[in-house]
């Protein structure tokens, strides 16, 4: 495998993206915290398996963080927030029935959360998700707009935009919802693009009388006047963030999405894979819940990776340090 060298290294001005791989907030806030500190983290690239070393503090321009539960994490956002670093909370709030989503702390606790995430950082700082809509014979159509007027209702005032995505049934995906049928005994489908089309343009319409903007994301064959498109790592929305703190800043990132549709600014991730827990059987990032509760029990919150390789070695004489 190929070791951390200079070259593999990003000490430039940069977003982190922490993380849509896994859920940093919920499980490994620790961990990130002793990283901030430190101000660097080691990321192993999901694809090539190459490493490189991601400062987390010096030309750090903020941080999106993608979860479904903040709670744990709030020491870690307090630490960001005194550097003077801003960021975006992308917080997931659903409320699928337990066939879908296994272990993810209700719906009421999740919108208080944002509520005190909203009134502590400001309203910028936080974007609602509800994503994916995933059709099943437990939450037909009529049962997501229920449910989203519902936490559209009780969001009001405390976010200013629901960003939604509709399910890519990947490989995996289609494997662990067909297992999760098999044992819930209910029905799954990818539905067709008008029932998509009416969907989000219903959706959109909910939000809107709540003073919510509803954006789509990277999912252009689907977007209505009603749902524009997302851009979840959004330099501008940073920049507001840290205008509200009174340390005005500029970010200059440039456009340059991770998928076909995706119009967010450039970021580093500094997540991995099948790590997060949570249980989602729709969830594009974990292959089994077998292997992400393994390889959450082998993380180790004082290592420089959040699951450290086992053909790992460090170079000589390298302390991981970045040449800033």
């Amino acid at each position: 495998m190929m070791a951390d060298t200079a070259a593999n290294r990003h000490n430039g001005r940069m977003i982190v993206s922490a993380s849509y791989r896994t859920d940093i907030p919920a499980f490994y806030g620790k961990w990130f915290l002793n990283r901030f500190r430190a101000g660097w983290v080691r990321v192993v690239n999901p694809y090539g398996r190459q490493v490189s070393t991601v400062a987390l503090r010096a030309g750090v321009d903020g941080f999106v963080f993608w979860t479904r539960n903040a709670g744990p994490f709030r020491a870690a956002l307090a630490e960001v927030r005194k550097a003077a670093l801003p960021f975006v909370v992308q917080y997931t709030v659903t409320g699928y029935p337990r066939a879908l989503e296994s272990s993810v702390i209700d719906a009421e606790r999740s919108v208080a959360l944002i509520r005190e995430l909203a009134e502590t950082f400001g309203p910028r700082a936080v974007v609602w998700r509800y994503d994916p809509v995933v059709i099943t014979t437990l939450t037909p159509p009529e049962w997501h707009l229920a449910t989203f007027e519902a936490l559209a209702r009780s969001l009001a005032g405390a976010v200013d935009e629901v960003s939604v995505s509709f399910a890519s049934i990947y490989r995996k995906t289609g494997r662990n919802m067909a297992a999760a049928a098999r044992a819930g005994g209910f029905g799954w489908s990818d539905p067709p693009a008008d029932v998509k089309l009416a969907l989000a343009r219903r959706l959109g319409e909910l939000a809107a009388a709540r003073g919510i903007k509803a954006t789509l994301c990277s999912q252009p064959d689907y977007l209505v006047p009603e749902c524009q498109p997302s851009r979840c790592v959004d330099a501008r929305r940073l920049e507001d963030v840290a205008a509200a703190w009174g340390a005005p800043r500029p970010i200059p990132a440039r456009l340059k999405g991770n998928r076909p549709g995706c119009l967010c600014y450039e970021s580093r991730d500094i997540g991995e894979y099948d790590t997060c827990p949570h249980g989602c059987v729709y969830c594009y990032a974990v292959g089994t819940r077998t292997l992400a509760k393994r390889r959450h029990g082998e993380h180790d919150p004082g290592s420089e990776f959040l699951l450290t390789p086992p053909w790992w070695t460090p170079p000589p004489s390298d302390s991981g340090q970045l040449d800033l």
